[in-house]
């Protein structure tokens, strides 16, 4: 089984969102999440992209890594 090593930067681009590190920075700045609020349930995505993240999770996709990581940042 090959394994990939994502980045936020790479996430962002699989999401439909400019991945450039100005860009994340900013969204991270200007979203976060609410103690109980799931990442895959948060208001701020378009459908499409809480479908990918709430699927990649259920499946324990390879980008399950990166995208713990983002929520984790939206908490801070």
């Amino acid at each position: 089984m090959e394994t990939f090593n994502h980045n936020l930067s790479s996430l962002f681009s699989q999401l439909g969102m400019n991945s450039s590190k100005e860009f994340i920075e900013t969204f991270l700045a200007e979203h976060q999440l609410a103690q109980h609020e799931k990442l895959s349930e948060a208001h701020f995505w378009q459908p499409a992209q809480k479908r990918f993240i709430k699927e990649s999770q259920e499946q324990d996709a390879d980008w399950c890594e990166v995208i713990d990581q983002l929520d984790a940042l939206l908490r801070k």
